[in-house]
């Protein structure tokens, strides 16, 4: 993260409430709310190191922005951004950012923060020791917290380049890996057939919502395999979200949960707070 610094509405505009106040200095966080520390403040601008420093028209060009994350680094400001066969951004929260596709967040945000739905997320099913599959991985978080949970090993997989982009740009990632943590650029549908049997203590298994796009990953093909890596008493987290569906009682949790057992797996329950289902493979 050395030279990197991150801003967006809020952050800029209490640098520039700031300086309009004659302040000659002020605490923040420039690095995503990892951390937050006291920045010095000049005429028109705020002060980033010896040599670096950030100015009023380039804070005011950011709060016409909302929503965005920019990354000032080497003197330049950019957003961090992806134009491609989406439009994908880093987008900020309270906590931990959150990654946006064409509009749509790609974490839980309404009454939760990212980093609050991977832990609890990872708590239901990763022990100390285990070998973890991450399945579409994302920004990173569950590894994260599987990781912090004891986890010998993790692998994530993700398959969107676009994707892998920004999260090389978001340093909660950064900070928190280690060698234990093995991330690798694949669609896990065909990834999964490379794994041997019974590798897997625990998988965390968090798809995008389901779409004609995404079905194979809600299919019952991909469960077979699922239950194949996995170890004995080995347990499975499976996001589902579609809380609309949910609370219609429509047969999309039904079948999703009747596919997982026609796999193999019992103890199947839809967990509300999580808006997935846990299994386990006995």
């Amino acid at each position: 993260m050395k030279n990197k610094y991150y801003f967006y509405v809020d952050v800029a505009n209490k640098v520039l409430g700031a300086i309009r106040e004659g302040k000659n200095s002020v605490f923040l966080s420039l690095d995503l709310n990892l951390s937050e520390k006291t920045w010095q403040i000049k005429p028109n601008k705020l002060v980033l190191s010896h040599e670096i420093s950030i100015d009023v028209e380039q804070l005011e060009s950011i709060c016409s922005s909302k929503n965005k994350i920019f990354i000032f680094q080497n003197n330049q400001l950019k957003p961090i951004e992806v134009r491609s066969d989406g439009y994908y951004k880093l987008v900020p929260t309270t906590s931990a950012p959150t990654l946006e596709i064409n509009g749509i967040k790609m974490h839980r945000s309404k009454d939760i923060d990212p980093l609050t739905d991977a832990k609890l997320k990872t708590e239901l099913v990763v022990k100390t020791g285990d070998q973890v599959l991450d399945t579409c991985g994302g920004l990173g978080y569950s590894a994260i917290f599987a990781l912090k949970a004891g986890a010998k090993k993790v692998i994530s997989t993700e398959k969107s380049r676009s994707v892998i982009t920004i999260r090389n740009c978001n340093p909660w990632l950064e900070k928190y890996a280690d060698e234990r943590l093995e991330l690798i650029k694949a669609d896990i549908c065909h990834e999964i057939d490379q794994f041997e049997s019974n590798r897997f203590n625990s998988v965390i298994h968090d798809p995008p919502r389901f779409t004609s796009a995404s079905g194979d990953l809600y299919g019952e093909k991909f469960y077979h395999s699922l239950f194949r890596v996995m170890t004995s008493h080995s347990k499975l987290f499976h996001y589902t979200g579609s809380p609309n569906k949910i609370k219609r009682k429509d047969k999309f949790i039904k079948n999703t949960m009747k596919r997982l057992e026609q796999s193999g797996f019992k103890a199947i329950c839809f967990k509300d707070n999580l808006q997935g289902i846990y299994a386990k493979k006995n």
